[in-house]
């Protein structure tokens, strides 16, 4: 039975060179990668399920074939048909609604024909419950964003490292981190090699009712000397640019913004909410993002030591606090075999880890962990544990207390440190 049809008209013919797909939360991706523009057709056919593309007057290299089955493809399948035509055949699990389209040449890859096969029926939305209240306070939530994946590797080393891979490597780092600190846990955007576009990685921070947002990079530059770790919060354009898109559809909107809805808003007040929203998360970002730099310094060189602004996409929520970590410069040789190790990892996602719960201990969300617990935190000592390139100064100057009251309440006969060593830290 013949389900859809759906045409796409570009050039003439093409050399279907290899095949390769992905599958995540929101279906399967078929990328073919092509030695040119082509014209193809495509259609979904039931009895069993399928997807179908016809390839005018092209050709399939010998060694076409698909490595393993993929989310809903089963199988992969080429023919020739009358005329010169090629006949791709995708078979599938359940069926599909297939969704194509053309990829120009970029740097890593040339023509590409991307089959898209999201479920016939979406999966319902699976919205974590309201946190409840109790005696010990909820749980902060941080979503935690691999950058790029799937279809989109991001940047890529000359030792062959992609930055899809290492981030993906750090957040799950990064997640086991906060899972295993009390009052907090953490939440995947992707945790698998599939493509999650921007809106939709914030719509599951939104979701997961997170708390905070820390998008994972690794940079690139033409210059490989370039070196260092970079934060940043959204630029003010991209906030303004952001709140004239959430203005121009809150008619239609189903997004809360801080907890509110804009849809039965006039213009004036919800201008006035997404202004008072607006602020409040892109001062926290940035409050965040230097507590992000401090801890990050003392097992990376920095980039810059302020939170940097740009207009990116991911950092767009109005309503979370977000940030966006450029780990290391993956072009840079040394660096790149960093990003690859295990160690640096480790260290990375501690101080990611260490960075976010500073900032929840100075700004403790109302009625949660880290908020319930502020009064008795006041009365215990505190502890610090000496990271590399950590002095006495430094640390006396970050809690505002003398570097002799250190010395006094730690019985130290010199400034001399030791990376592990705990301090206590009188109150000042």
């Amino acid at each position: 039975m013949l389900l859809s049809v759906i045409g796409s008209h570009a050039a003439a013919a093409a050399t279907v060179e290899s095949v390769r797909a992905w599958s995540g939360p929101e279906g399967t991706r078929v990328v073919f990668e092509l030695s040119g523009p082509v014209e193809h057709r495509v259609f979904a056919l039931t009895g069993p399920d399928r997807v179908v593309i016809d390839l005018p007057s092209s050709t399939a290299a010998s060694s076409l074939a698909l490595d393993e089955a993929k989310g809903t493809v089963t199988a992969f399948r080429t023919g020739a048909r009358p005329g010169g035509e090629l006949r791709l055949v995708l078979e599938l699990a359940a069926p599909a609604k297939p969704k194509t389209f053309l990829l120009m040449p970029n740097e890593q890859y040339g023509h590409r024909l991307v089959v898209d096969l999201p479920p016939a029926e979406a999966a319902p939305v699976v919205r974590r419950a309201p946190p409840t209240s109790s005696d010990a306070g909820r749980d902060v939530v941080v979503a935690i964003d691999a950058g790029h994946g799937g279809e989109d590797p991001g940047a890529s080393g000359r030792g062959g490292a992609r930055e899809k891979d290492v981030v993906r490597a750090i957040a799950r780092r990064l997640k086991a981190e906060i899972d295993a600190q009390s009052g907090m846990h953490a939440v995947l955007i992707r945790d698998g090699d599939y493509f999650v576009s921007h809106r939709k990685r914030m719509q599951i921070a939104h979701e997961a009712q997170a708390d905070f947002f820390i998008s994972i990079h690794a940079d690139s530059y033409r210059d490989r000397a370039a070196t260092g770790a970079t934060v940043y919060v959204l630029s003010e354009k991209g906030a303004t640019d952001e709140a004239a898109q959430l203005l121009a559809q809150r008619e239609n909107a189903s997004d809360m913004v801080g907890g509110v809805s804009l849809a039965d808003k006039d213009q004036m007040l919800a201008r006035v909410l997404l202004d008072l929203s607006q602020s409040a998360a892109l001062s926290a970002s940035t409050a965040a993002g230097q507590r992000l730099i401090r801890r990050m310094s003392a097992v990376t060189p920095m980039r810059k030591t302020q939170v940097q602004q740009a207009p990116f996409l991911v950092l767009k929520s109005p309503d979370i606090p977000s940030v966006l970590v450029e780990t290391a410069y993956i072009s840079n040789a040394r660096e790149e075999a960093a990003l690859r190790s295990t160690k640096y990892q480790t260290s990375l996602a501690v101080a990611l880890r260490q960075g976010i719960v500073d900032y929840f201990t100075a700004n403790p969300p109302q009625g949660s962990y880290f908020a319930v617990h502020a009064a008795t935190a006041a009365t215990e000592p505190l502890r610090h544990v000496i990271s590399r390139g950590e002095t006495l100064s430094e640390i006396a100057e970050r809690y505002r207390v003398s570097s002799a009251s250190i010395r006094t309440s730690n019985s130290l006969r010199s400034d001399v440190l030791r990376v592990g060593q705990v301090l206590t830290i009188p109150r000042g």
